[in-house]
């Protein structure tokens, strides 16, 4: 048999034939806390210090379709990312940031469409082609139904509002990875390595399914298509784990969807460092952990990389470990060596083993839940839920029982408590940016406000493109939480598994 090399179907052993050699990995940091002003400044530090692409975090408020001065936003704004709820927010997110320059990668879903919309906006009223846009919408919300909880809509309505950003980036964005489906949230869910390529891409089909039913061709899409993954301790498993997402969905979308576009095979992947691996405890062993997992991330051949801060376990990352964490990148691509060479663990017995029984046990998990009707039926019945849960009720066991070591958590601990100084969310610049919301609210031309609504609610009830429509209410100063409360009276709300 033929030894594949690098570049070659099914690219187990990298998409393209010098890897590094000739582009290293984007290097991502995530960034987004209190107010837009204050993460505005935190993405020029990180591009002044080397990072080549933004992240960004929303807060909770923002991901679930409420504005920042809403009753049930209280306490929560700017916690756990940036708020983010009218155009005005947006421009000062990005204030002096040239858009057609850097990639910006959001990190949001069920309010993915229209914090899109506030983006393109934002690139309109600059003046810059949408064309010259590049970056990733997260947009993945099958996995928030099973692994993190962020949703609004029922899961066949939200998945329309996905087909909808796939639609109107092909035809207007051709630079945008219109959805990153992600693995990552999973994982810290408490899933295993299968369990996270197993329903990372069986979510991946259902978008696919959803796609090619709106007259979408995978040939031109599919090269839009990109995934998300996490990065634990397990050194040589992840490197393996990373080989075999690119064979399993380089074999799906060849022999399920019959692609033949080279391009649309790739499964193209951000990795994150694990945020659940994370101790509160001698936060400085995080550094160790996080630089292992960013290896096995780069030699299994990723596309981008973000490192988490080593106090994350405890808040959002200090100034300090966000520089920290860059630094970590930038040694591993300039200092270790590691970049000379595609797939450097190629041919390694025990890499080419995990690689292969990742490749069939996930397959044999993907197959089950084909068989219960596909993703979304794996979701309403609970199935996914339930696997999910198990494992992390396992994983949990193992640490209690010493089964499984963490050093500083259950083996070397410390008898005394660290003192570290966290990041403070400034409530006073939280109070400052809602009260700007407030005044802006009672500034605004309330009529063209209630006719840009009332146009997206007639457009949601039929099944043309509600993008364009978004945009235009954006621009009109429609805020997140009313454009969502529009599709929330159109699509209704989701309530769980009962």
């Amino acid at each position: 048999m033929k030894k594949l090399k690098p570049g070659q179907y099914p690219f187990t052993r990298g998409l393209y034939k010098n890897m590094y050699k000739d582009k290293a990995w984007t290097i991502r940091q995530y960034a987004g806390y209190t107010c837009v002003k204050e993460s505005n400044k935190r993405f020029h530090q990180l591009l002044s210090e080397g990072a080549t692409g933004l992240s960004v975090a929303f807060d909770i408020p923002t991901q679930i379709g409420y504005d920042s001065d809403h009753p049930l936003s209280n306490g929560e704004v700017g916690k756990v990312g940036v708020p983010v709820s009218i155009i005005d927010d947006i421009e000062a997110l990005f204030n002096d940031i040239p858009l057609n320059k850097v990639s910006t990668s959001m990190t949001i879903n069920a309010t993915a469409s229209i914090l899109l919309s506030l983006y393109v906006a934002n690139a309109e009223k600059q003046k810059i082609s949408l064309k010259s846009l590049s970056g990733t919408l997260q947009n993945d919300i099958l996995k928030e139904y099973s692994a993190r909880g962020t949703y609004i809509y029922p899961p066949k309505q939200s998945l329309r509002l996905v087909t909808d950003v796939m639609q109107f980036c092909e035809n207007h964005m051709p630079n945008w990875n219109t959805i990153s489906i992600s693995g990552y949230h999973i994982r810290e869910a408490g899933s295993t390595i299968v369990q996270e390529l197993g329903f990372t891409f069986s979510n991946a089909i259902a978008y696919v399914d959803a796609a090619i039913k709106v007259g979408l061709d995978p040939n031109k899409f599919g090269t839009k298509l990109s995934f998300f993954f996490n990065s634990h301790n397990g050194f040589l498993e992840e490197i393996a784990k990373f080989r075999a997402a690119r064979k399993i969905w380089a074999k799906i979308m060849r022999e399920r969807f019959n692609v033949t576009n080279e391009k649309a095979l790739f499964c193209r992947f951000h990795v994150q460092t694990g945020g659940s691996t994370l101790t509160p405890q001698q936060i400085d062993n995080n550094i160790v952990r996080t630089s292992i997992q960013a290896l096995s991330a780069v030699l299994g051949g990723t596309q981008s990389l973000h490192i988490n801060g080593k106090d994350e376990a405890l808040a959002l990352p200090s100034s300090e470990a966000a520089k920290t964490a860059l630094r970590t990148q930038q040694i591993i691509a300039q200092e270790s060596g590691v970049t000379k060479y595609p797939d450097p663990l190629g041919g390694s017995y025990v890499i080419e083993e995990l690689t292969e029984k990742y490749v069939n046990e996930s397959e044999k998990l993907i197959q089950r839940i084909d068989k219960l009707g596909g993703a979304i039926a794996s979701i309403e019945n609970g199935f996914i839920n339930q696997q999910i849960s198990s494992s992390a009720y396992d994983y949990q066991k193992d640490i209690e029982s010493k089964k499984r070591l963490i050093v500083g958590m259950n083996i070397y601990k410390d008898d005394y408590s660290e003192d570290y100084k966290l990041l403070d969310v400034n409530i006073k610049k939280v109070e400052e940016q809602i009260e700007n919301l407030q005044k802006i609210k009672s500034e605004r031309n309330d009529e063209r406000v209630e006719r840009s609504l009332l146009k997206l609610k007639t457009l949601a009830r039929t099944n043309d493109n509600t993008i364009p429509q978004m945009i235009n209410c954006v621009k009109s100063r429609c805020t997140v939480g009313e454009i969502a409360d529009v599709l929330r009276s159109t699509f209704g709300e989701y309530q769980g598994l009962p």
